[in-house]
């Protein structure tokens, strides 16, 4: 009997790695590993404990980016065979806060993966996490963005995942390595982060529907236009990624093909709400960006020829879940949130 492939997941209890060991449970009969912080929430691999705890098919190693010890030695033991470096400093508005522990961990980070890689597991198919944010100010006669795009990142996060991209891309070429790097647009769903600007909304409408705040929806820059991709749809793209005749040193844009502003977002989550006659909205300075990247739609036609993936989940289907997601949350927890 052949031996199961091991995936190393590194941020798997992020909403993108955990939807991502989710998916491979399903689909494969891999072992998986994921890397955690010895402080990492375990929130959203809670459904996953049970397996974790039993040894079945996933277990946890822990290490931090900005420690390149503890990365050589997670590397060293698990010695996979796909990689999906997905673990970063990953909110643009924190980085305005902490740039350089988000260049640290975003750039330097890694670079101590691959290189760990590279003495480890030369021959792994490895995934580098970048971001849409790369392009950051583009004008309007460029849309929809390809892969050639300038760069023009408008955060501390956006230049930190300049370097990572061109980290990626550079062990690939200089060393060999069968690395690829994605740049992904908005993607969202169940289990999304409270700091990123829908699933700020979501929560808000949940803690107002259930009595815990006043109807008042906070909101920072309602005219960015963005597209928007479901979670589960974005980790089945880097699945194939790597299983789909992976060519190392390539790059693609990934994302969606629904597009608006939002604000009409706003107005989607506020619609399907069972208080959506007393929702009010109020304009916050405190999340407003010093530089936004306002322009964000992509061209995936490349991604697209070469794998074949396609978007499965509609819009709508995914604001209901991330709605869903927080009336559960706050239904189960209370207002035990900050009103974000």
């Amino acid at each position: 009997m052949q031996t199961p492939k091991r995936a190393f997941i590194t941020g798997i209890t992020g909403m993108v790695g955990s939807h991502l060991a989710d998916y491979i449970i399903k689909n494969t009969d891999w072992n998986i590993t994921g890397l955690i912080r010895w402080r990492s929430p375990l929130d959203n691999i809670s459904h996953l404990l049970s397996s974790i705890n039993g040894g079945d098919r996933i277990n946890l190693v822990y290490g931090d980016l900005r420690d390149a010890i503890s990365i050589d030695k997670a590397v060293e033991e698990v010695r996979p065979d796909y990689v999906f470096h997905l673990a970063a400093q990953s909110f643009p508005k924190t980085s305005f806060d902490a740039p350089l522990d988000t260049m640290d961990t975003n750039i330097q980070g890694t670079t101590r993966v691959l290189e760990s890689l590279r003495k480890h597991s030369p021959n792994a198919v490895i995934h580098v996490c970048s971001s849409s944010e790369v392009f950051g100010r583009v004008p309007k006669e460029k849309l929809p963005i390809d892969e050639e795009c300038n760069f023009h990142p408008a955060s501390p996060y956006a230049i930190s995942k300049v370097g990572t991209d061109l980290v990626g891309r550079f062990y690939a070429e200089a060393y060999n390595m069968k690395v690829m790097t994605t740049r992904m647009f908005t993607h969202t769903g169940p289990r999304r982060g409270d700091v990123f600007a829908e699933s700020s909304f979501a929560k808000q409408i949940a803690l107002a529907e259930a009595g815990y705040t006043s109807p008042v929806i906070k909101v920072g820059n309602l005219k960015s236009l963005r597209t928007i991709a479901d979670v589960r749809d974005a980790v089945r793209a880097y699945f194939m990624l790597l299983t789909i005749n992976p060519q190392g040193g390539e790059y693609y844009n990934i994302g969606g093909n629904f597009s608006l502003e939002i604000g009409e977002l706003l107005d989607y989550l506020i619609s399907i709400s069972t208080i959506k006659s007393e929702l009010t909205v109020e304009l916050d300075q405190t999340r407003l960006r010093p530089i936004d990247a306002d322009l964000q739609v992509p061209n995936t036609s490349k991604f697209e020829r070469h794998t074949g993936w396609q978007v499965e989940i509609p819009f709508e289907e995914t604001m209901l879940d991330l709605l869903n997601y927080w009336r559960d949350k706050v239904k189960n927890e209370g207002n035990n949130f900050l009103a974000r």
